[in-house]
């Protein structure tokens, strides 16, 4: 199950990115973020740290999305 999330929240999250429509585009960083979760705990458990910690990179990017297009609105 968790390597099912980790599908489909990548691939829609970066599916979302390459939109022209800018109002599905800001989805992408909610859906991404959604995602990560089940990254750090899959790359943790298989005792992956370089994975774990472009896992953690990823978080914080998505994080910036999430503050850009959701919290702090142009």
């Amino acid at each position: 199950m968790e390597q099912m999330i980790i599908a489909a929240t990548g691939a829609l999250a970066i599916f979302l990115t390459q939109q022209r429509n800018a109002a599905l585009q800001k989805y992408a960083c909610l859906v991404g973020m959604a995602g990560q979760p089940f990254w750090l705990m899959a790359t943790y458990q298989a005792d992956q740290a370089g994975m774990f910690a472009l896992s953690a990179f990823y978080t914080l990017t998505w994080a910036m999305g999430v503050w850009t297009h959701w919290i702090r609105p142009a």
